[in-house]
């Protein structure tokens, strides 16, 4: 029987990071499954789980959370994903990176800026 927190995070998983998010998981399940599970249980069926805030805006806390961390193209690239699929526009995206400037400086700003123009392009290829 699959547990509550395990079921309620595939869900938000699903709804929020979609088919990148799935495969984040899969690419856990012959090295590293228990992480996979603790991404499921606790980020997705607890945190995500909770009613203050929306999917829209825990993302965009954690695109920037990502952003001002460095070095995390893979999951930045997932969360800008998840982003656009709970109605962030890629303008906002843009925005938002932008506003972190003056806290986190040019360079890590455009490192994001970049993923951000590979998933835009990778989405309006899928599309076209």
């Amino acid at each position: 029987m699959i547990d509550k927190r395990l079921e309620q995070g595939i869900k938000n998983l699903q709804e929020i990071d979609g088919e990148a998010g799935e495969r984040v998981i899969e690419s856990l399940e012959t090295i590293a499954p228990n992480v996979g599970r603790y991404i499921l249980e606790f980020a997705f069926g607890d945190i995500y789980n909770s009613d203050t805030l929306s999917f829209r805006e825990r993302e965009i806390v954690t695109i920037t959370s990502l952003l001002t961390q460095g070095d995390t193209k893979n999951q930045l690239m997932v969360h800008i994903n998840g982003s656009l699929n709970v109605g962030i526009t890629e303008e906002e995206i843009i925005e938002i990176f932008t506003h972190c400037i003056p806290y986190v400086g040019f360079p890590r700003v455009l490192n994001a800026i970049t993923s951000a123009k590979e998933v835009f392009e990778s989405r309006n290829h899928a599309s076209a």
